[in-house]
């Protein structure tokens, strides 16, 4: 396993912490405030990725040495971004929302250090049952849908229950293309 002096999550997310660590990485958390806003003609498919070389850029700014990962995870529905519930009402909605249909989950990322920066999206399709009412209630009030894209954790109760199929990479609607984040450090950095 490759090993890097100082390698820097940019991410408050414990999925995308413990996913680097399962692959063997060692590295720190560091974070700063950022406001993940795009410009309103921005491509959906684009965001993602936008807003992970923004957040780059910021915490290239704070932490000036480094390989540093930052990364965004937006679930799209109808050519609409749905980001995280501002409360259970929200959350409920939204799920009742994405019922029975297939929506889309993009994450992109950034990786860089002193010398280059490179980024990527990953896409990946998710189809759900039909979910019932009593199901959506249990989840949004036993689960914390509040700190996730689209309203739902795909690793929570919902998910092993709620999910029909999905195309493309789990982990990356878990949070992070892991495999693709693993690919790029071991050959580009």
């Amino acid at each position: 396993m490759k090993h890097f002096n100082n390698l820097i999550l940019a991410s408050k997310s414990p999925r995308r912490k413990q996913l680097l660590e399962q692959v063997g990485f060692t590295f720190d958390v560091k974070t700063i405030e950022f406001d993940e806003v795009f410009p309103e003609d921005l491509e959906i498919s684009k965001v993602a990725e936008y807003l992970a070389i923004e957040k780059n850029k910021a915490h290239r700014e704070a932490f000036k040495s480094g390989t540093i990962i930052t990364a965004d995870t937006v679930v799209i529905f109808t050519d609409k971004i749905l980001g995280k519930p501002t409360d259970e009402d929200e959350a409920h909605k939204v799920l009742k929302l994405l019922s029975g249909k297939i929506h889309q989950v993009m994450s992109g990322v950034c990786i860089s250090n002193e010398e280059k920066q490179i980024s990527f999206s990953n896409l990946t399709e998710v189809k759900f049952h039909e979910l019932t009412d009593e199901e959506i209630n249990h989840y949004v009030k036993t689960a914390s849908p509040m700190d996730k894209a689209g309203s739902y954790g795909i690793q929570e109760w919902i998910g092993l229950i709620g999910v029909e199929w999905i195309k493309g990479s789990y982990f990356n609607v878990v949070g992070l293309p892991i495999d693709q984040v693993y690919k790029t450090l071991i050959t580009e950095f």
